[in-house]
């Protein structure tokens, strides 16, 4: 028997956060695990008289590929994934595996290589998208290891995660539209601001965003969601941060981040654990060391940490800084084949000035 809050989401990932319609070339991909939404997404989609397209991957095809194949191997593109890309009018993306840290001992070379070969059909998806021609959503599907990550149970995590996605709610569409409402009064405010200053533990960060577009994440690109982001000015990026969380990459934990910038640049990085992943994810190109994107976290019904940045960096009273690719929607030039959130907890004394006005303290928004 299929779990409501299953059904349920499938129908909202269908109706609201991808707005599927008669004709839609539609993408649905995920892995082995999350099976079962994937057919419920696949039902709500043939009801809604769109074309639906399943690609079915395994966490294993990805470590056999890392230990196995040659860079040129690795750096190949697949050109059935850009033709996807170029031609469908809706993409899925399921996350969902039996093993979390199945990278875990390999070559972080060899990821890199395969990262930047698979954020080629990404790129043509974020163009497409930005003109128009394409809507695109991630979302997560509950599995007993994204649970242990957690530190729950399954049952535990579901409940989570569905209540994280407003499913356990009588009319979870009308939640997400509540909270796009609630966002679009702080993207009102910050809109009109330039400078930006952020204070936290051995934080002291100066940016700025004038004319960038703030982006109000309302459970359509990715669901759950719960934020509101820009891209930062590339060059104006000064001072310190220390991220409160491990950065996660490629399965890898990189514990104590520090990032100090200089001129929009990262000049000094440092962590206590993993320090050889964040020198090969900076050093991966020429954007790489630059913010591609500033947000800060909006949804107060995720309040743990899990080790999984879909819900993460959405947890209430955050701000997260992503090294490497921006959104082009936002305005912002910088281009990496890195796009790496790391999350910097505020509910305890952080504060974010704009102009030199405080209107966040403690994880809140105070305007």
């Amino acid at each position: 028997m299929v779990d409501y809050r299953l059904e349920k989401m499938a129908k909202v990932l269908v109706e609201y956060s991808l707005d599927i319609k008669e004709g839609d070339y539609f993408l649905i991909a995920g892995n082995v695990p999350s099976m079962p939404l994937i057919k419920e997404v696949y039902k709500q989609a043939l009801l809604k008289g769109a074309y639906p397209e399943i690609r079915m991957d395994s966490e294993e095809f990805a470590e056999i590929q890392v230990k196995n194949a040659s860079d040129e191997q690795l750096k190949f593109v697949s050109p059935v994934s850009r033709f996807l890309m170029e031609n469908i009018t809706a993409f899925l993306n399921i996350r969902g595996t039996n093993h979390s840290k199945i990278l875990q001992n390999c070559d972080s070379k060899k990821i890199s290589m395969r990262e930047v070969a698979n954020s080629s059909p990404m790129g043509i998806m974020h163009r497409r998208a930005n003109e128009g021609k394409m809507r695109w959503t991630l979302t997560q599907f509950p599995t007993e290891a994204a649970a242990m990550e957690a530190n729950m149970s399954l049952s535990e995590y579901e409940d989570f995660l569905f209540s994280a996605c407003f499913v356990d709610r009588e009319d979870p569409i009308s939640e997400w539209l509540k909270l796009k409402e609630e966002q679009q009064k702080i993207i009102d405010y910050i809109s009109t601001k330039d400078h930006i200053r952020v204070i936290a533990e051995d934080t002291d960060l100066t940016l700025r965003v004038g004319g960038r577009k703030w982006i109000n994440s309302c459970g359509t690109t990715n669901f759950p969601s719960g934020e509101v982001y820009t891209g930062p000015i590339e060059d104006s990026l000064n001072g310190c941060i220390r991220f409160t969380y491990p950065a996660i990459k490629s399965s890898k934990l990189v514990e104590d981040v520090s990032l100090t910038f200089e001129n929009g640049r990262v000049v000094k990085a440092s962590a206590k654990a993993g320090a050889d992943v964040l020198q090969a994810a900076i050093n991966l190109d020429a954007g790489s060391r630059y913010a591609g994107e500033f947000a800060i976290g909006t949804n107060y019904g995720i309040q743990r940490f899990t080790k999984n940045i879909l819900l993460d960096e959405k947890i209430g009273g955050t701000i997260h800084i992503a090294l490497g690719s921006a959104y082009p929607a936002t305005g912002s030039k910088n281009r990496s084949s890195l796009h790496w959130d790391m999350i910097c907890d505020m509910r305890k004394g952080g504060e974010i000035y704009a102009d030199g006005e405080l209107f966040y303290k403690d994880g809140k928004v105070i305007i």
